[in-house]
């Protein structure tokens, strides 16, 4: 049972993290009689399905971003902060930001998970992963500056590393990122450059598993493999990548061990906790696991602290199937739903079912009319998986704006082919890349 309110106080409930799990607990809790207080360090919600097209081009980050404040501005038991957690103390039930302590009456975490590069963290600066909208235009800017430094290169061998793209990772990020890649390289720039052509650019993406999208059925991970490589993408399963210095990718495939030379190295192949797992586990000795996750209980509590939850990426919750349920956004929502479910039914004194996700399926898009669906009950590929990918995404874009500007932009794109966020942003390195710096005046652009 949850403490009772104190001196007659609404009982407060406190969401750490915006993402898809907090926000869904913060939305569900709109009419509930308790407090909200949601926290993240950013003041927006993130759309991350679609992180990748603002990497390639295809959308500004502002599409996919919805201010936090905007979006509960009309729940009047809601309020935001922008903050970052510190530290918890459970005994006094409260959380310490920066500057600022708050309490609570029960605690809800949903801070995600980061990149994992498996002990290789030197990797990082040459190899950016995609979790939030700084890593999305770090990769948009190396994927254009690739482009532009290839354009000036006179030599061959140097221009053809400039021409290469390694993706690393071949689950649903790595596979979107590089049928937008291809489409990038091989339609939309392919009139744009006079001394490159853009349709030798070469796009690899290296996968450790025996088939890319290795949750999906074997027969569309076939099928979504068979469409990359009619885009152009050359595709390497069982393939490990064992080191990544100087611009070389050096990568073993069973007893083989080859070196590719590429500027631009994208991570799509793993992540671990954020750093707010070790702050439960200092506090409260949660148990996490090898990636930094936090073990919840069947209701998605921690043992010994019935009124700290943890959903989203950063829990593992193995009492479905004695596996973890997958970090995809439906979970979070379904945890995120589900607790504030919980919360409502325990201060009236009754409880729930232990919490079940219900799987609806996955889908990934490839390129331009293809993509691939598994609703469970059916299993299809090509221009109608496409088109589900496409308003699945559009219904749960968090604002009506968004939903408009996203459906416009996409069928702008698809009609004339062409992408109008191709901005080179963060310039202060440029000479180091190999493009000249340019003039001191610069024209404000829209990111």
């Amino acid at each position: 049972m949850l403490n009772e309110a104190k001196n007659q106080s609404p009982h407060h409930v406190v969401i750490v993290g915006g993402g898809f799990g907090g926000l869904y607990a913060a939305k569900a809790l709109a009419k509930a009689p308790v407090k909200v207080t949601l926290i993240d360090k950013r003041n927006f919600h993130l759309f991350q399905p679609l992180l990748y097209q603002v990497a390639t081009g295809g959308l500004s980050a502002g599409d996919i971003s919805s201010p936090l404040r905007a979006v509960l501005s009309k729940q009047k038991n809601t309020e935001v902060l922008m903050g970052e957690v510190t530290h918890i103390n459970p005994e006094q039930q409260t959380i310490q930001l920066q500057n600022q302590e708050v309490s609570y009456d029960t605690l809800i975490v949903a801070t995600g998970v980061s990149h994992h590069y498996f002990g290789n963290e030197q990797w990082a600066p040459t190899a950016p992963g995609l979790k939030t909208v700084e890593d999305a235009l770090e990769m948009r800017r190396r994927i254009f500056l690739a482009f532009e430094a290839a354009e000036k290169e006179t030599d061959p061998e140097k221009r053809r590393a400039w021409l290469t793209f390694v993706l690393v990772g071949g689950g649903p990020t790595g596979v979107e990122l590089a049928g937008a890649l291809a489409e990038l390289a091989y339609s939309t720039l392919k009139n744009d450059f006079r001394n490159i052509d853009t349709s030798e650019t070469r796009i690899l993406l290296l996968e450790g598993m025996d088939r890319i999208l290795p949750p999906y059925p074997p027969e569309l991970s076939a099928k979504a493999q068979a469409s990359l490589e009619r885009l152009g993408v050359t595709v390497q399963t069982k393939t490990l990548v064992t080191n990544i210095e100087d611009n070389i990718v050096t990568i073993r495939r069973g007893e083989d061990v080859e070196q590719i030379g590429a500027h631009t190295i994208l991570w799509a192949a793993g992540m671990k906790a954020s750093g707010m797992g070790q702050v439960l586990a200092e506090s409260t000795n949660v148990e996490l696991d090898r990636a930094g996750r936090v073990m919840v209980a069947p209701d998605l509590s921690i043992a010994g602290h019935p009124n700290i939850f943890v959903i989203g990426d950063l829990a593992n919750y193995s009492h479905q199937d004695g596996k973890p349920l997958p970090g995809v956004a439906p979970v979070a929502m379904q945890e995120g739903q589900y607790v504030a479910r919980l919360i409502q039914k325990q201060l009236k004194g009754d409880t729930l079912p232990t919490f079940r996700y219900a799987d609806y399926g996955s889908l990934a898009v490839i390129g331009r009319n293809a993509a691939v669906v598994d609703l469970r009950f059916v299993k299809f590929a090509g221009f109608p998986a496409w088109l589900a990918w496409i308003f699945i995404h559009i219904f749960y874009l968090i604002e009506f704006d968004n939903k408009l500007l996203v459906l416009l932009q996409w069928a702008w794109n698809y009609f004339t082919r062409k992408r109008g966020a191709r901005l080179i942003t963060n310039q202060e390195d440029l000479p180091a890349m190999g493009v000249e710096e340019q003039s001191e005046y610069r024209t404000p652009v829209k990111v």
